[in-house]
Order: C-alpha cells, then sequence, then structure tokens
C-alpha cells in the first residue's frame, strides 16, 4: 500500500433527496430548523455551521443520500492510495467539470465522497 497522503474533510454536504420528499425538506431547514436557506444555480444551500448542506433533488433516488467532500493536496496520489486500498471510484454518480481537480469514491455502506483537491 502506498504512502496515505493527507485527507481533510470538505466544507461541502450534499443530501441527495427525492422528488416527493424535496419541498419539505427544504421547509424542515428554513422554517422548523430557521436556519439559512438559499437558492443557489447549483441547487439549494443551507448554512450549516462550518460547512455548506447541498439539498439536491435527485430523480433517480428513492430516499435521500448522505454524500461527503474529503479535500487532499494531491488527487492523484489520493486516487492510487483509495485504489490501493481497495476503495470503489464511482465517476459515473454525477458528472465533473472536465477541468474539475477531483473524482468519486464509494465508502464502505455505499456513502459517496467527493476527493478533491484543495482550493486556495
Amino acid at each position: 500500500m502506498t504512502d496515505r497522503p493527507d485527507f481533510a474533510p470538505g466544507s461541502n454536504i450534499a443530501l441527495k433527496i427525492p422528488p416527493h420528499l424535496f419541498d419539505a425538506t427544504v421547509a424542515f431547514y428554513r422554517d422548523t430548523l430557521g436556519l439559512p436557506v438559499t437558492d443557489d444555480p447549483g441547487g439549494v444551500t443551507v448554512a450549516f455551521g462550518g460547512v455548506t448542506l447541498w439539498l439536491d433533488r435527485v430523480d433517480h433516488v428513492s430516499q435521500p443520500e448522505v454524500w461527503l467532500e474529503v479535500t487532499t493536496a494531491d488527487t492523484g496520489a489520493a486516487a492510487r492510495h483509495l485504489a490501493d486500498a481497495g476503495v470503489v471510484r464511482c465517476d459515473e454518480v454525477e458528472p465533473l467539470p472536465d477541468d474539475f481537480d477531483g473524482f468519486w469514491v464509494s465508502g464502505p455502506g455505499g456513502v459517496v465522497h467527493l476527493v478533491t483537491g484543495r482550493r486556495g
């Protein structure tokens, strides 16, 4: 196994929500909890402490899924390390821009993680 790259929690968490639960979920965060909810071009975001919680309406899920972001200084080394550890890469779950420094993996239990290069 390769040396482990430096991984850190990212600043984004996504809830992938089926259409029949989406409006109620937005209302829960906005009206019930009173958290700041914003309509952004990429979806609805919630100011959730030190992270941004993305609420994404997704047609092909039957129940909400949690997706997490993990950052690293070297995505190439991270990809090799994760592959050596037997972690399943799943780039097909959601397209990323061609120039995006990152990729998708599935952790144990099927939790999707966006592994992305550190910005700034």
